[in-house]
């Protein structure tokens, strides 16, 4: 079960990174950056060119899916069950309309959307948290090391 803070996580970071397994049993990790929260057991994304993706949930339907605040360098691991809503079914027409209020025209590229049963959490940390470095310390040292490179 999604916690308020995994919810707020994922609506401020969307970008998500799934892994599946493909049809060789290979493990395969991809960015999604159009996930959504529809209630606190479903995630879902929007397919936009996930044909890989797509292939490896057909032939093994499950995922697990990595969500990273960059600056406090923590985040959350979820995996689950995912079924694949296609352009056109009743499914797909009744959520698609989430997408189109949070994404606006992009959502005009979406062909199918993955949805995700979530079965399992887990909350993922940077090793310094271990050393008792701060949430506040990790966004200040974030901030500085971004200006360089974003100057």
């Amino acid at each position: 079960m999604l916690t308020q803070s995994d919810e707020d996580l994922i609506a401020n970071f969307p970008l998500g990174f799934v892994a599946t397994i493909t049809p060789g049993g290979l493990p395969a990790v991809s960015p999604k950056g159009t996930f959504l929260v529809l209630d606190h057991l479903t995630v879902g994304f929007g397919n936009i060119r996930s044909p890989g993706t797509l292939a490896n949930l057909r032939h093994n339907p499950y995922a697990e899916v990595n969500f990273i605040d960059q600056w406090t360098r923590k985040g959350l691991r979820l995996r689950g069950p995912a079924r694949i809503a296609e352009e056109g079914t009743s499914e797909f027409i009744a959520l698609i309309g989430l997408w189109q209020e949070v994404w606006g025209d992009l959502a005009d590229r979406i062909t199918d959307l993955v949805l995700i049963d979530v079965e399992a959490t887990g909350e993922l940390t940077t090793p310094p948290y271990d050393d008792g470095v701060t949430e506040d310390e990790m966004i200040a040292a974030y901030k500085l090391k971004f200006a360089k490179i974003y100057p």
